[in-house]
This record gives C-alpha cells, structure tokens and sequence, in this order.
C-alpha cells in the first residue's frame, strides 16, 4: 500500500506572543489534515511500513483519547480492524457520541466497555495477540514510536541549536518526550499530566533508559481529567493569544512555563484540538463556564 499522501510534511515553527512574552511554537496540529499531532510522529512508523498478514490492532485507554482517533485513521488507512478497550463509556457519551469517541466509531473503531483496568487491563490485551494482530500500548507508548519522534527531532535541532532554545512539551506517557530527548543536542523539558515524576521515571526505564528529559513539577498537583477553572481560563487566554491548544494537557503545559517563568523555550504543540469538543461541554455543563 503506497500512504505517500499520507506522508507527514515538516510541520512550521511559528512565533507566539503570551503574556507580554515571547515563543518558538513547533505546529504539529499542522502535520496533516487528518493523521496530525503528536500521535501521528508515535504512529508513524506503522503507515509508512507494510505488515503482511496483519489484520488488525488492538488497543486501550480512554474513552476521550487522542492516540484511539488517531489509530482509528490509522487503521482506516490500512483497512485493518480496530478494536479498543476503555473501562468507562459515561451514559452521556453513548447517547451523545462526540469529540475523538464519536470519530473513531465514524471511523469504524469498536469500542469495548470494560470492568478491568491498570495491570489488570494491560495483561488481558496483551493476552489477545496473535499472528494477525497488533498491539499497540495506551497513548501510543510503544518503541516502534522512536521511528517518528526521531523526524520530528531532526526537524527541531538545529533550529532549537540556532536560537539557543529548550524545548518544552507536557507529558502524558513520556513517550514523545523520552525520545526527542533522545535525539537532539537541546535540553528537554516535561511536566507530568497524567502521573507524577515517578511514574514519568518509570516510562522512561520502560522505553529504553539513557539519557531522559528534565521532568518539572506542576504548580500543583492536577488530577488528569479533572475540571479547573484556572486551566480553562488560561487555555481560553491562549487562544485569544492566537492558537488553539489541547484543553487537557496544554493548560498544565503552558501553567508550568509560567509558574517557572521559562524564556527561550521551543513549544510542542502535539495537536489534539478535536478533544477539545467534549472538554468544553464538560466545562459549559460542570462548571457553567462559557
């Protein structure tokens, strides 16, 4: 199968100005129409190579989660099946499909409610495999990712080299911040939105071990998920600013860079705006916010 249309173009760097500051923003919500982000660069490998006999992959997480949109156009790509386990489909959201849920199904994705979940979940999925059959980790935390992460490193070097910048990006596995890290000659910076230092730790051991991106607390400790009025203010400030953001992992990114006053940092934007969809009506309906 020849994806050269889907090939992933280098995304631009754009200046941003925010708060009477300025940054370097690397455009990866502009990769591509379609297969965009951060999980575009993890998935990559997987569209451009061919895999004779597979048929189908299988994977988990949230019912929200940007990496199963992004695997359900994989696998449209592919014309393979794709199965997804989650342990919650709130009522809300079967009745009222919406966001990356709603693309995905569109997209042919069967989704799975199920009562297991951490370990538990992890071993039974991974007790699925087969001959025809990919599995492939929550958010994309395989080491088959290291194949785009390193393009996109290659295309963020040298201009992070040129203008003396750290690059920064929040983190969820640590996948995409582990291997950047990896290939440039910058500094890497990352601050947790799903677990905390240790657990980012541990994915990095997970991955490979080495050398490993610099991880930066939190202003304080965000519950993944969670609404905050703050974050929603703060990312509704953004995008006054001029660019949309994740509204799940961008307001913990971007209230690190300000509560440790970072100058001269090169920003990740890893894409999934599509979430946003859900995360506003979440917001409107929980917190009244408009």
């Amino acid at each position: 199968m020849n994806n050269n249309s889907w090939r992933i173009e280098n995304s631009p760097i754009t200046p941003f100005f925010f708060q009477n500051n300025f940054y370097h923003i690397k455009r990866d919500d502009l990769l591509n129409e379609i297969f965009n982000g951060n999980k575009a660069r993890k998935f990559y490998y997987f569209l451009q190579n061919e895999f004779p006999g597979i048929k189908r992959v299988i994977s988990f997480g949230s019912n929200q989660s940007n990496a199963m949109m992004s695997l359900s156009e994989l696998c449209k790509i592919k014309k393979w099946d794709f199965i997804y386990y989650t342990n919650h489909i709130p009522k809300y959201l079967r009745q009222n499909p919406e966001g990356n849920y709603l693309k995905a199904l569109q997209n042919g994705a069967n989704i799975i409610e199920t009562s297991l979940n951490g370990e538990k979940l992890i071993k039974f999925v991974k007790s699925l495999k087969d001959e025809e059959t990919l599995i492939i980790e929550e958010g994309g935390r395989v080491k088959e990712s290291e194949f785009g992460i390193k393009k996109l490193a290659e295309e963020v070097n040298e201009y992070a080299l040129k203008h003396n910048l750290k690059i920064f990006l929040p983190s969820g596995t640590g996948t995409t911040a582990y291997f950047l890290s990896k290939h440039v000659n910058v500094e890497v910076l990352t601050v947790p939105c799903v677990g905390d230092e240790n657990y980012l730790k541990k994915q990095f051991k997970w991955l490979g071990g080495g050398k490993t991106p610099t991880i930066l607390k939190p202003r304080k400790k965000y519950h993944y998920g969670k609404l905050y009025p703050e974050l929603y203010y703060l990312w509704d400030d953004l995008k006054n600013s001029g660019i949309e953001f994740d509204l799940l992992y961008d307001p913990v990114g971007w209230d690190t860079v300000l509560y440790h006053n970072l100058k001269d940092i090169l920003y990740i934007h890893q894409g999934g705006v599509l979430g946003n969809i859900t995360m506003l009506k979440r917001y409107e309906r929980k917190l009244k916010l408009k």
